[in-house]
């Protein structure tokens, strides 16, 4: 099958299938003519690499996740301790958008937003304020 129908069927624009060809995680056969030429096992891995980056897996991931998945002898292990990481990474990233929104609500919490000029956010973004001290300190 041509690179569209793979890209309709992958659920994959046309460009990354080229990019994920270019870094070798698919190698579809060129027909005489140049034209790249996918199989069903390139349709297959393509699927699995749109589903591993849906989930968040990076490309490097994907390559162990891939390279797992054609190894029959694989050790269903190795594919668990890849997936243990992808999600205590995470576990990181949600607490550090928790500790952002926190931070976030601190300043939109300590801002007046009417028509002064003076922002506790334009302050903090500039480093000149610490706005729960600022809050403090006008309640106090």
């Amino acid at each position: 099958m041509n690179i569209g129908t793979a890209s309709e069927q992958s659920r994959l624009p046309v460009k990354t299938i080229r990019y994920y060809e270019d870094i070798g995680l698919v190698t579809p056969l060129r027909s005489e003519n140049g034209y790249r030429d996918f199989s069903d096992t390139d349709l297959q891995t393509l699927k699995f690499l749109q589903r591993a980056r849906s989930l968040g897996f990076s490309i490097e991931e994907c390559r162990e996740l891939l390279s797992l998945y054609e190894d029959g002898n694989r050790a269903s292990a190795d594919v668990k301790a890849i997936t243990q990481s992808k999600i205590t990474e995470i576990d990181r990233k949600i607490d550090e958008l928790r500790s952002l929104k926190k931070v976030l609500t601190t300043l939109s919490d300590a801002c007046h937003g009417d028509n002064r000029p003076t922002c506790p956010i334009i302050d903090d973004l500039a480093g000149r304020s610490d706005p729960k001290k600022d809050s403090k300190e006008q309640s106090g």
